[in-house]
């Protein structure tokens, strides 16, 4: 059963089970990537047949897989992904940045220049629920970015294929080619290359624990979206609410995995307590129901800040979850008051799955409190900057000195002297 407290009763640094690390990774993980490096397509097949139990022959999904993994997904479904795409494409539309020139006087020019990331790898996670979702999240903004080549990487089935709603996805976002390749060995071969596997400059996209270390290990070697953590979520709310929502969104997250946080924070105790029963009432209509109840369990927290939302914004504030509701009536007067959330829910009619499928804000978000530094996945993940610097020779002439003597208070002689130099006799 959830845990009821009292504002105050635990630290708020604690109250998302942040630390909580089922094993240590980072020497099997520090190995696999050695063997990929070493061995490459061979050691990617040998990690098949260890971790996936998939005999693999070719590595990279065909044309034929695609177009029959098509012909496998309900045109229902179908239908739900190009909408979904759709959303996800005219939100991070908006987000595209320009490239700029500053003239700011007779003969100097400065500016900058946006330039695509060419080669990024997506890792998408097999596991026990197929994310069609990530696919759409992670490859559509890295196509309006304009990403000469979106390399996919997968873990295979038994049977050495890839789940068919994932490939469906794929297709629809435009990924360029998909590997079946899975775990900390994808990222490994994301990252170097292998005989198959392209080297990409940029790898995005969740995993476990393995996948979380690889890209950690990698990182530098390629660029990396983020670290993620085990799925959060924060619940504000007031008594007005209706409890069953609340504990059906809680669970939303809880069924994740069994490391994933639902936490509530309410004004009400008899609030608390309602939401506490409901929660008992719908675990047993879950199919996951081991996972989410060990989740709600052991991770799982309701505060009361007694007749005081303010202080439950606070404390959001503090904790920085990965998701935030505000499933409230008036939830734009608080709107302002949120300074670290990865994505915020607004009101009594958006759940937090809203922003899992189809309303067009991106789900890859920062996790373990990182909201207070960075930002969920957008277009700006899928470019570089460049800036460029131009002056006439008037132009340098009149700085010249000034460069001379901010260098010299460095102890940078030189530095000053390339500036100078142009307009000393030789």
């Amino acid at each position: 059963m959830i845990k009821i407290m009292n504002y105050g009763e635990v630290p708020n640094s604690e109250i998302f089970a942040r630390d909580n690390i089922a094993a240590n990774v980072e020497g099997v993980v520090a190995e696999i990537i050695a063997e990929v490096i070493k061995s490459g397509d061979d050691a990617l097949r040998s990690y098949a047949r260890k971790f996936d139990k998939a005999e693999l022959d070719n590595l990279e999904v065909t044309e034929q897989e695609i177009q029959e993994a098509f012909a496998n997904v309900e045109p229902q479904f179908l239908q739900i992904l190009e909408e979904a795409a759709a959303n996800i494409r005219a939100f991070h539309e908006k987000q595209v940045r320009n490239s700029f020139i500053v003239n700011q006087q007779d003969g100097v020019v400065v500016g900058q220049k946006v330039t695509p990331i060419e080669k990024v790898g997506v890792y998408v996670p097999g596991g026990t629920a197929p994310l069609s979702s990530t696919v759409l999240m992670d490859v559509v903004p890295a196509k309006i970015a304009g990403c000469s080549e979106i390399v996919m990487a997968t873990p295979p089935a038994r049977d050495g294929k890839v789940n068919p709603s994932i490939l469906a996805a794929a297709k629809i976002a435009g990924v360029d080619r998909i590997f079946k390749v899975g775990g900390a060995q994808a990222i490994a071969a994301l990252a170097y290359g292998t005989q198959s596997v392209p080297k990409v400059d940029k790898i995005v996209g969740p995993g476990n624990a393995y996948v979380a270390e690889a890209k950690k290990q990698v990182f530098g070697k390629v660029s990396i979206d983020m670290i993620a953590g085990p799925s959060e979520i924060l619940v504000v709310a007031d008594s007005t609410c209706n409890p069953c929502y609340v504990a059906a969104d809680l669970l939303s997250q809880a069924e994740h995995d069994k490391m994933a946080s639902a936490v509530l924070v309410t004004d009400s105790r008899a609030f608390a307590e309602a939401v506490s029963a409901e929660l008992e009432r719908q675990l047993p209509l879950l199919p996951r129901e081991e996972i989410a109840r060990y989740s709600i369990d052991n991770n799982g927290k309701i505060i009361v800040a007694e007749g005081n939302l303010d202080l439950a914004i606070d404390i959001a504030n503090e904790i920085a979850p990965e998701h935030l509701e505000l499933c409230m009536d008036n939830p734009f007067d608080y709107l302002a008051k949120v300074k670290h959330a990865g994505s915020i829910f607004m009101g009594k009619y958006c759940p937090e799955s809203l922003g899992d499928y189809f309303a067009g804000p991106n789900h890859t978000l920062p996790t373990s409190g990182t909201a207070r530094f960075s930002s969920p996945l957008s277009v700006d993940d899928f470019v570089k900057k460049s800036q460029f610097t131009y002056y006439t020779r008037d132009a340098l002439e009149k700085v010249a000195d000034k460069i001379a003597f901010f260098a010299g208070k460095e102890g940078l002689d030189a530095h000053g002297r390339s500036a100078t130099i142009r307009f000393e006799e030789q």
